[in-house]
């Protein structure tokens, strides 16, 4: 199966939506889990959401370089490599960032993290599967300005 080309309009969008999604859902929860009012989590999680954002451009750059430098081949070894190092590096990143702007320990910052990673998680994969299965649709939405696309006969919401 080939894999389809994005635009950068549809890449943005794609980012962008997911982003949007996860802090709505992800803010009220973490709010009322942690007895902090939603601006904070807002804030904390937006700023989160950009952080791994510039995190993963810059980690990725280096790690093409690095990759290239000593001629890895992107087998799973390499990918398990690159994965646990994405998060390792975001997590030391996060974790004194909620520390500090919740008044909270790092240990506190740690399992918030760890609860994080475990909303995001099955998030991704149902958000990247709806996405998937809607694309056509958005697609069609994005060609035609942002415009609203009506539903083909018959067709349900998710395709």
């Amino acid at each position: 199966m080939t894999q389809a080309k994005k635009t950068l309009k549809e890449r943005f969008f794609h980012a962008f939506l997911f982003e949007i999604l996860a802090i709505g859902l992800c803010a009220p929860a973490a709010a009322w889990a942690m007895g902090k009012s939603l601006f904070e989590m807002g804030v904390l999680t937006a700023v989160i959401a950009w952080i791994a954002l510039v995190w993963n451009m810059l980690y990725n750059a280096g790690f093409d370089r690095i990759e290239n430098r000593f001629g890895w081949t992107r087998n799973l070894r390499v990918r398990v490599v690159h994965a646990f190092g994405f998060e390792l590096g975001l997590i030391l990143i996060v974790i004194p960032l909620a520390a500090w702007w919740l008044s909270i320990s790092l240990w506190q910052a740690f399992v918030l993290d760890i609860a994080l990673v475990l909303f995001y998680l099955p998030y991704a994969f149902l958000y990247n599967l709806a996405y998937d299965r809607s694309r056509p649709r958005v697609m069609k939405w994005l060609g035609r300005g942002g415009q609203p696309v009506p539903a083909a006969a018959g067709q349900t919401p998710c395709g």
